[in-house]
């Protein structure tokens, strides 16, 4: 058997180049897109809390004929912004002090505390037949806040909400 000198083996550079071109192109595609989707993962937590704010205080009313009246000490507490700069044990994330909703009043009139780490800061202030709750965080740190607000309201003894989400390309 003749064993053949120029056989080829491997591969040239160019099919190389071409290779790391497609990963690059696949990768300036993908990066952002899953950047967006993992923002908007997070966001969902606003609504999911204030979701459960608006059904305390829809059973409250039901109960009372009234909205928790008072206004809510912001917390978790925040730094500057609603960034939590690694509060938590996760970066960005404000730990979570369910004491802290325990001892406040409104919050505790409301049921409502937050028992794990968040990236949201809450408020309430409500009337008796209003109420208006918020949620604030800084997603990315970039001192751009986004805000969720739960309003409620009671038209002839019937307690309804409306959650506002921020805009799309909000943070």
């Amino acid at each position: 058997m003749k064993l053949l000198k120029n056989a080829q083996r491997g591969f040239t550079l160019i099919e190389l180049m071409i290779v790391v071109a497609i990963i690059g192109i696949l990768a300036a595609v993908a990066i952002p897109a899953f950047m967006d989707y993992m923002k908007r993962s997070k966001k969902t937590e606003a609504a999911l809390q204030l979701n459960k704010i608006g059904k305390n205080a829809k059973r409250v009313y039901s109960e009372t004929s009234s909205y928790v009246v008072g206004t809510a000490t912001q917390y978790p507490v925040k730094v500057a912004t609603g960034c939590c700069n690694g509060g938590g044990t996760q970066a960005n994330h404000c730990a979570a002090v369910p004491a802290s909703f325990a001892a406040d009043t409104t919050w505790k009139a409301l049921d409502f505390q937050v028992d794990e780490e968040t990236l949201f800061v809450y408020d309430y202030t409500g009337a008796a037949a209003t109420f208006t709750a918020k949620a604030t965080g800084d997603l990315d740190c970039d001192t751009s806040e986004i805000v969720y607000t739960l309003a409620g309201t009671a038209t002839n003894g019937n307690p309804a909400v409306k959650l506002t989400e921020p805009a799309v390309n909000a943070d």
